[in-house]
């Protein structure tokens, strides 16, 4: 499956009122390629780890209003369903906000009082300052980048001058995340700010490949949420939300039809909200990343054909002083054919491959060197 960013990056609004031409695919801002990985670790429950304060409920599974049978049964549950969407919409909606770029738009998360907001890395890109809206349709705000990480594509921007009552969104515990929960996506499709969309989860624990069309960061993403509420251009960023008025997850990837390359409906990819809050917490503490959870071979590579001109393997062109491949003996000029169990063809298959694994784990490395296949055990190191 092809899955194409949905790059949050729309382009300027051509003309007085109207529609935004988004310059980033599904996938494309929000790209992905299904996979397996564990499922999402637990989140923190709180609008933050930089401000628990703004946390206003206890974590806990999507409420799921019963629907009952018989005479008038049925319309009060849908009342009751109804309900629960629109309190969720008018509470965490305020907390989801438009971020304008030179190139385009995505959407961000409120993360603390203090201003932050995190959002994708690729609807960053290689901005420094953006212009922010709030849903509450104040003035524009402006605000510059913290940091970037696109090996998770995660980033976090700040408001230069945060405005009194701005409102933290409340994260949720990602490992409470089943399949079938209910969930409401919020964001900016399009440029369409405020915009809000229902699904359900339709899978956790997905490993996708955001690929670098459309602006995508090129990175391999573990640990994805799946779900069928509609994610389009200029999602990227925004909030995957359950009827606890939580967040669950960011939106950043939608899948696309490998015949026709349109957006596949109803096959969406959101980071967790572990993984959000523990990328966040360390971007707003130290300015970057101290440990990305991400393991590596410590190598720089390209994808090498075989004599049938298919992909045959990865070539080492650089060896990182001190890291897993170095320690293992691996030398420039050698092709990686084989990690664990996986076969190695492309880039992209060993990308996916070291998804699987936490820095620090052992396991099998196969490569060539002049025309012989060795093996050795491998300790991977952190990205």
């Amino acid at each position: 499956m092809n899955v194409s960013r949905e790059h949050g990056v729309a382009r300027r609004l051509a003309g007085a009122a109207s529609a935004v031409l988004c310059a980033a695919a599904l996938l494309s801002g929000c790209t992905s390629d299904s996979g397996s990985g564990s499922a999402p670790g637990p989140g923190t429950g709180s609008a933050s780890g930089a401000d628990s304060e703004a946390a206003s409920k206890t974590p806990g599974e999507a409420a799921q209003p019963s629907v009952r049978r018989g005479d008038g049964g049925e319309r009060g549950g849908g009342q009751a369903l109804q309900s629960a969407y629109q309190q969720t919409v008018q509470a965490v909606l305020p907390s989801v906000v438009q971020i304008t770029t030179g190139q385009g738009l995505g959407s961000g998360i409120v993360y603390d009082k203090r201003g932050h907001i995190v959002t994708n890395a690729h609807v960053v890109g290689d901005a420094e300052a953006f212009d922010v809206t709030l849903a509450t349709g104040r003035d524009t705000l402006r605000a510059r980048v913290v940091s970037s990480f696109p090996p998770q594509d995660l980033a976090v921007i700040k408001l230069d001058d945060p405005p009194k009552g701005l409102k933290p969104a409340v994260f949720g515990d990602s490992g409470k995340v089943g399949v079938g929960q209910l969930v409401l996506a919020m964001g900016s499709p399009l440029g369409l700010s405020g915009s809000v969309t229902q699904g359900i989860v339709s899978a956790v624990g997905r490993t996708v490949n955001e690929g670098r069309s459309g602006g995508g960061t090129g990175a391999t993403i573990s640990n994805l949420v799946q779900t069928s509420a509609a994610i389009n251009p200029g999602n990227s960023g925004g909030a995957l939300v359950n009827l606890d008025e939580q967040v669950i997850g960011i939106p950043t990837l939608a899948a696309t039809d490998p015949e026709l390359g349109d957006a596949a409906a109803g096959i969406g990819f959101a980071i967790p909200a572990s993984t959000v809050t523990d990328i966040a917490d360390q971007m707003i503490k130290s300015g970057r990343v101290t440990e990305s959870g991400k393991a590596t071979l410590g190598i720089t590579g390209r994808t090498v054909l075989g004599a049938d001109y298919r992909p045959a393997g990865v070539a080492v062109a650089a060896v990182a002083r001190g890291g897993a491949a170095a320690k293992a003996g691996v030398r420039a000029g050698d092709i990686v054919v084989r990690l664990g169990n996986a076969k190695i063809t492309t880039m992209s298959a060993l990308s996916e491959a070291l998804a699987r694994y936490a820095p620090g784990d052992r396991t099998k490395l196969t490569y060539a060197r002049d025309g012989d296949e060795r093996t050795v055990s491998v300790s991977l190191s952190q990205l």
